[in-house]
């Protein structure tokens, strides 16, 4: 139990509107401190779900905070299933170690299920911390810096030629922009249908998070007239005695077909005075991998992103369908969500899923922090097993099972929240 300085039970609480200053500079102060641009901080104020977000005070000062958005999370087979977004956590350091983080943990996954929501799912800040409260490291981003001056793009998909590059404004065309990203979140495990508000997180350029590089730019990418792509980055300027050695910092970018895709990373390929394409959080599957002349010079670099966490495991698991047939007995370890725990029978395949409470014997045994790994098909239970982290019972279940938790495409989260 959480408790206060003088000893006494400290409850987590919903917050109030008129407290969101003092939760929010809180937050702000876990995580070093260092003050946000006003647009920032309002754009946060304004996503915020205060019924959904939690504070623990001791007397007047708050110190922990916790808040959960309400996403819709697509699985594998293009469901879009409601998922609750953790965020927002810190603990003040003058109150670590006193089960203030456990007491939020604990009131969020029971708010969550009370909710009728399957799955919690977070980005995590320090990944030590959450595997305890049962989340698994479920999807993998690349962060690449391309020296473009000695890699160069080849074999470009057919039409790639008949697709307009145009500069826009990033504000201006932010609603055609989310509209090719709408029209993607179906396609790819991981990805957050946005709700309304959160497209303003694409645009978001206060001056303190440029780190020396322009104004946000846009680019769409236009076909017969109709918009099939864009992307938005800054240029960092830089010069060396040789001449210039720019950086472009893409932000992030979205296409609807291969030729779309190919036209924008030639554009980001060529762009002048720069030799230097940095981009960051992008789909561990991502074409331009198989465009480039020179891979190594690429210097991709892999990290983890989602971690989800089933909050009701039969619910969760029939959600999403399966690449191959599945008749499997899962035995559950849940210690902190006990109602998970025990044998459940998943059957299914790609059209659709059952997962029921049984009796028969267990063919595989995990945790429910390795569920939550493979859930989106980005992490294959072969390999978890491999670790010592799942238990075959059955011999070749987890073979059997580990082609149908598979994924077709890897799963991405686009965005941080």
């Amino acid at each position: 139990m959480a408790t206060d300085s003088t000893g006494s039970a400290a409850t987590p609480r919903v917050l109030r509107q008129d407290d969101w200053d003092k939760w929010y500079d809180t937050l702000v102060r876990g995580f070093g401190g260092v003050p946000e641009a006003a647009e920032e901080r309002e754009l946060w104020n304004s996503l915020t779900e205060f019924d959904r977000s939690l504070g623990v005070w001791d007397g007047a000062e708050c110190v922990g905070t916790a808040g959960a958005f309400g996403f819709r999370l697509t699985v594998p087979g293009g469901a879009s299933v409601p998922a609750a977004g953790v965020t927002m956590v810190s603990v003040a350091a003058t109150h670590r170690r006193r089960g203030v983080l456990t007491s939020m943990m604990r009131r969020q996954l029971d708010d969550v299920r009370a909710w009728g929501e399957p799955l919690a799912v977070l980005t995590a800040s320090e990944p030590a911390i959450y595997g305890r409260f049962g989340y698994g490291a479920a999807t993998f981003h690349l962060n690449a810096e391309i020296d473009t001056s000695r890699v160069r793009l080849s074999s470009l998909p057919a039409g790639t030629d008949e697709v307009r590059v145009r500069y826009a404004d990033p504000t201006e065309v932010l609603d055609v922009c989310e509209a090719v990203y709408a029209r993607l979140v179906p396609s790819r495990p991981g990805m957050l249908a946005r709700q309304p508000g959160w497209e303003r997180l694409g645009v978001l350029d206060p001056e303190s998070g440029r780190e020396g590089a322009s104004p946000l730019q846009c680019v769409l990418a236009e076909r017969d007239g109709e918009t099939v792509g864009y992307a938005r980055y800054r240029v960092k300027p830089g010069w060396e005695v040789a001449g210039p050695e720019g950086t472009v910092m893409l932000k992030d970018s979205a296409a609807l077909d291969p030729a779309a895709d190919a036209a924008l990373w030639r554009f980001l390929f060529g762009i002048d005075l720069t030799s230097k394409l940095s981009m960051y959080g992008r789909p561990v599957d991502d074409a331009w991998q198989y465009l480039v002349s020179d891979i190594r010079r690429c210097q991709p670099r892999l990290r983890d992103s989602l971690y989800v966490r089933p909050v009701e495991v039969g619910a969760a698991l029939q959600a999403r369908t399966y690449q191959a047939p599945v008749d499997v007995v899962f035995e559950v370890e849940d210690a902190f969500c006990p109602w998970n725990a025990g044998r459940w029978r998943l059957s299914g395949d790609a059209k659709g899923a059952s997962c029921e409470r049984t009796a028969d014997p267990a063919d595989i045994a995990l945790s429910v922090r390795e569920l939550g790994a493979v859930y989106l098909g980005g992490v294959s239970l072969s390999a978890l097993a491999a670790a010592g982290r799942v238990r075959e019972v059955r011999r070749g279940a987890v073979a059997e099972a580990s082609l149908g938790f598979g994924a077709d495409v890897a799963p991405w989260l686009p965005h941080g929240f």
